[in-house]
């Protein structure tokens, strides 16, 4: 037991420095020479400005070891480098040791970058994640407020407060997007200030030497609410992307309880007001008459877009009803629904779970294709498929409840948000909703899934997974078709 304590002992250890918590070049100089010198992790302590390297180091060596000329050059994968130039803008007081531990152990298997279950690769990868995220938020919550300055010209002011070290590392986003504004952009960590021409740092500041307002924010916040669509307000999908310790930053922050307490009520005055597009109009009597009746239709910008609309087929009478989104291109041309790639993957699943499609009545919740044309580069044009709106889907509900009126089916299968929206008149969640029957007015049983569209758009195992889901859905949907035909 004496010997290895003996060796602790005479082993010499090292406190390395860094100028800036931020200071990626330093720390890697630092590594590199270290590395050379065969000073393995345990004997390292690393600080930064503010923090310590421990009582363990005390009295360690700061200058680093002179490396014998013969030393080899230290290894990085590339996949190392990219995530530690993240990594280390983390506020996690471990990360620099935890960067130079697994620098030390890429040196004698280089791919351990590989191996996913790693702790340490895991670990500093999480690292990573974390402050890409924070370096994205900086740029979508910064707000700008105006100053007069002395010769009448404006200098904008911003307060921000980061999670971690990423004030740096943003700068070059922010001159580049505001190059021709004078600014600054104000931090606890410090600050930047931008003339026009050069940029320059500054040292930490406190809230109160921001700007509290501007005039132009009043203006700001009635575009805001102006833009403010309750049909697609999710709140958790809200928070998510922008949690409220941000919101003290923006002004329009101060609008969204507001705008969140009456989104159900807006909400209910868009359906109204789709449906008002047809107060002094009779439903037509058939379904012949709804397919000759849609083509004339030009109560929203897609069915004045030039296209001709598709009408639902089936039989009369259907015990299922399957309602998608909208026609796309291929529906479009034939003018028939769900002929194109996506009709493909719907019938080929109705298929396998038992459901015979010849017996279902099929339609869309919108009747028109709403595109995007983009000309491709060998010179051709594709038209490319753009979601519908609320109020374009609020609209055309009055197709498709005549469509599920004459039809009377036992049950209709929505697929995708869009075509739920078409039955329910509101948007849910297809995730949180599917799988689980929803009573309509008229006694039917609305199940909800995803679209096959959405299927399409995934790769690999999140494809299979996805696909597995729908399949199930479709079982249990011709399960329960079943059981109404024999109750």
């Amino acid at each position: 037991m004496t010997a290895p304590f003996r060796d602790m002992r005479i082993a010499t250890s090292y406190l390395v420095p860094l100028a800036a918590p931020d200071d990626f070049e330093g720390w890697r100089d630092h590594a590199r020479r270290l590395l050379r010198g065969d000073v393995p992790p345990d004997r390292v302590a690393w600080s930064e400005p503010g923090g310590s390297g421990g009582d363990l180091f005390a009295g360690a060596e700061k200058r680093l070891p002179t490396p014998p000329a013969h030393a080899p050059q230290p290894r990085a994968p590339r996949a190392f480098m990219q995530l530690a130039q993240s990594a280390i803008l983390h506020r996690d007081p471990h990360r620099l040791a935890l960067l130079y531990r697994l620098l030390w152990r890429l040196q004698a298997n280089p791919r351990t970058m590989e191996d996913a279950a790693d702790g340490d690769v895991r670990r500093i990868g999480e690292l990573a994640r974390t402050v890409r995220r924070d370096i994205h938020k900086m740029r979508a919550f910064v707000r700008f407020r105006a100053v007069e300055e002395e010769d009448g010209s404006e200098h904008y002011v911003a307060w921000f407060e980061p999670e971690h070290h990423i004030l740096r590392a943003n700068a070059a986003f922010f001159v580049r997007r505001f190059t021709n504004m004078k600014w600054s952009i104000l931090t606890p960590q410090g600050t930047l200030h931008w003339n026009g021409a050069t940029l320059h740092e500054g040292p930490p500041a406190q809230r109160g030497d921001a700007p509290q307002g501007d005039p132009a924010e009043d203006l700001w916040k009635r575009y805001y609410a102006s833009i403010f669509n309750p049909a697609r307000l999710k709140i958790g999908a809200m928070l998510k992307e922008m949690p409220r310790k941000y919101w003290k930053n923006m002004p329009e922050a101060a609008l969204i309880p507001e705008l969140v307490a009456g989104a159900q009520a807006r909400e209910a005055t868009m359906v109204d007001a789709g449906s008002n597009l047809f107060e002094n109009e009779e439903r037509p009597a058939s379904l012949a008459a709804i397919g000759k009746a849609i083509q004339q239709c030009r109560r929203c910008e897609i069915g004045c877009n030039g296209t001709r609309a598709v009408m639902g087929e089936g039989p009369a009478r259907a015990a299922l009803m399957i309602v998608g989104e909208q026609p796309g291109d291929v529906e479009e041309q034939q003018g028939r629904p769900f002929v194109g790639p996506a009709g493909r993957l719907l019938r080929a699943h109705l298929e396998d779970a038992g459901i015979d499609q010849e017996a279902a009545y099929v339609t869309n919740a919108v009747k028109h294709f709403k595109f995007v044309p983009k000309v491709m580069r060998g010179g051709g044009k594709r038209r490319l498929h753009q979601s519908p709106t609320a109020k374009e889907i609020d609209v055309c509900r009055w197709w498709v409840e005549g469509e599920r009126t004459l039809v009377k089916p036992q049950l209709v299968l929505a697929l995708g948000a869009s075509a739920a929206r078409g039955m329910l008149g509101k948007t849910v969640s297809v995730q949180k909703v599917r799988g689980v029957p929803q009573a309509l007015d008229d006694g039917s049983e609305l199940w909800i899934t995803t679209h096959p569209s959405y299927l399409l758009r995934l790769q690999d195992d999140a494809r299979a997974g996805e696909e597995a889901r729908f399949a199930a859905d479709l079982r249990a949907v011709a399960a329960r078709l079943g059981a109404l035909a024999s109750a």
